[in-house]
């Protein structure tokens, strides 16, 4: 049960901060599933954000006849053969793409690695920038892009790679290959590495009272509450993972103990800058879903724990 606590844990994250997560399992372990089943746990919309929605669904004719005002956070799911316009929006009169589509909601990305590089390279400014410009001859447009990402996909192109019970068949080399079709710098922006293990039998028959997205969606809105507050004097941040380097500086605040603990981690994984902001703007929002004003090892050490794909031969 261990392994779904830890997934379970980690969409609660996610929803509390509006953090990017990469689920990373074998085939049928449930990844598209939890991908769905995130929205039950986010915060209602705002009135600001249901109008800020309503309005990009308007301008690229998703809104029906009988649809006033989109009060649900979006949920996107593009097949991975979309083309690059699709995906950050463009045209002869620039419409909205995907990323704009799932603004203030998610935007799920099934088997990430079967997504032309092309198309994965592009989502880097929008997912630092949360806006899209596209440029035209005579005018520009700009789109805002305030997503979370949910990605999805399998270890090995066999997907049984770190199965516990089936072999993984891909020769040697082949899985770090098949990784390396994410470029470092996207995995950089992503700020929770999920490992989804397969679920057997005894837990799929196991009956236990087990907790509901509702007790998990009041948690998550206190949290959010707590970072409305935070943030009421900083212009465009609403949460945790839309945090500058000076809102940094402010509100993660480590004791000498959490500095060692996040120094020894970057120097054992040869993380990079932009990956020690990722650990900070998460350990902040585990500190506030604790209710602690004051983000303590433990916070810092579950954070690290969420850089899977950091780790030094996780792909052999």
């Amino acid at each position: 049960m261990k392994g779904q606590q830890n997934i379970k844990r980690s969409f609660e994250i996610a929803a509390a901060g509006g953090h990017n997560v990469i689920l990373i399992g074998p085939p049928g372990a449930g990844k598209s599933m939890l991908a769905k089943r995130l929205p039950t746990i986010l915060p209602p919309m705002s009135m600001e954000e249901a109008l800020e929605t309503t309005k990009i669904h308007s301008v690229a004719g998703k809104m029906g006849k009988k649809i006033g005002l989109v009060t649900e956070r979006p949920f996107r799911k593009p097949h991975h053969t979309i083309s690059d316009v699709a995906l950050v929006g463009g045209g002869g009169y620039p419409q909205p793409g995907e990323i704009s589509l799932a603004h203030n909601g998610v935007l799920f990305l099934d088997e990430l690695p079967e997504y032309k590089r092309t198309v994965l390279e592009v989502m880097r400014q929008p997912l630092e920038d949360r806006n899209v410009t596209i440029s035209r001859a005579k005018f520009t447009v700009d789109y805002p892009a305030g997503f979370m990402l949910i990605a999805a996909m399998n270890p090995c192109p066999c997907g049984y790679y770190n199965h516990p019970d089936k072999a993984c068949v891909c020769g040697s080399g082949v899985v770090q290959k098949y990784l390396n079709r994410i470029s470092g710098p996207l995995l950089d922006r992503i700020d929770l590495h999920v490992e989804v293990v397969p679920i057997s039998y005894d837990e799929l028959t196991y009956a236990s009272a087990t907790e509901g997205s509702k007790e998990i969606r009041e948690r998550v809105i206190e949290a959010r509450l707590l970072q409305k507050l935070r943030f009421e004097k900083s212009e465009g941040v609403y949460s945790n993972a839309q945090m500058s380097s000076k809102d940094l500086e402010r509100f993660c605040v480590l004791s000498d103990d959490s500095k060692q603990v996040l120094k020894n981690a970057m120097d054992r994984l040869g993380l990079s800058a932009r990956a020690y902001d990722r650990i900070l703007k998460v350990s902040r929002t585990i500190a506030d879903l604790e209710k602690s004003e004051q983000i303590a090892v433990t916070h810092i050490s579950e954070a690290i724990q969420f850089r899977s794909l950091d780790r030094t031969g996780w792909a052999g």
